[in-house]
């Protein structure tokens, strides 16, 4: 399955085979999601890759971590926890 790992501070010109061939050189990157708004459409500057192991993810972390990327540093840590909607709820609880 691997595990995730947030990268943020992406320049809106990188592509995700640069951020791919960045990651590759720590480990088997198994996949790539670079974040858009729903809405727009438009990057948002951030994304999460995914390594084939809980090893690879720290090490990416440890080596990747105030890299350069582009034309920025990029930061790179640990994926937040995935928050799951309750289904049947189609505004996340709110009224209105």
């Amino acid at each position: 399955m691997g595990i995730e790992v947030y990268v943020g501070q992406l320049s809106g010109s990188v592509t995700e085979d640069e951020v791919k061939k960045l990651f590759s050189v720590v480990g088997t990157v198994t996949s790539v999601h670079m974040v858009t708004d729903p809405a727009s459409g438009e990057f948002r500057g951030c994304g999460y890759v995914r390594m084939s192991t809980d090893e690879e993810a720290r090490e990416a972390i440890d080596l990747l971590n105030g890299a350069k990327l582009g034309d920025r540093l990029i930061v790179v840590k640990n994926a937040p926890p995935k928050q799951f909607k309750k289904s049947g709820s189609r505004n996340g609880g709110r009224s209105g």
